[in-house]
């Protein structure tokens, strides 16, 4: 234990989850309902545990909640940086191979364009699929995201918090671009 200064500010504890920042995909009534579906089939499977092998079902449900969860938020999650790297749709990037985070409007502007560039000789992980280039944003790998969920200003406060130096946050449009953080 260690002792602190007498008028010092208590010290606390971060805890790496919170230490990100999230965009989510729109909500879909598919992946609510395979969430509920998975929930339900595992409730059955502690009672049916429960009554055919007499043993305590909330074991069953304890152990397996937890993965259910961690399925579901992955499939909301549609771009997200934290300790680990960053994850953009399904490929999470280590945060050496990536250079700058590239934010472009959708001509609809009804959607934000998040995109990743690499460093110069980063390879994509093994099994992923690079999207096709979208015109509105120059950048490998990019989601959309609904425009309301998305705010510039968190997303600089958050990755100069969390994100290594060397990353830098761009705007681009058509015709230009430029350094926002």
């Amino acid at each position: 234990m260690t002792m602190q200064q007498p008028g010092a500010a208590p010290t606390t504890r971060r805890r790496a989850r919170w230490e990100r920042y999230r965009v989510t995909h729109p909500f879909s009534a598919k992946a609510q309902a395979t969430l509920w579906g998975l929930v339900a089939g595992v409730v059955a499977v502690a009672a049916l545990a429960g009554w055919a092998l007499d043993m305590k079902g909330g074991v069953i449900i304890v152990a397996v909640i937890p993965f259910i969860i961690a399925w579901f938020e992955g499939q909301r999650t549609a771009f997200q940086f934290d300790v680990a790297g960053v994850r953009i749709g399904q490929v999470q990037l280590p945060w050496h191979d990536v250079t700058q985070f590239v934010v472009a409007h959708s001509p609809d502007g009804r959607h934000t364009l998040l995109g990743v560039r690499l460093r110069p000789g980063a390879v994509p992980p093994a099994g992923v699929n690079v999207p096709p280039r979208h015109p509105a944003i120059p950048a490998p790998f990019h989601v959309a995201v609904q425009a309301a969920k998305f705010d510039m200003a968190k997303m600089v406060q958050k990755a100069r918090k969390y994100a290594p130096q060397h990353i830098r946050i761009v705007a681009a449009d058509s015709h230009s671009e430029q350094v926002v953080a």
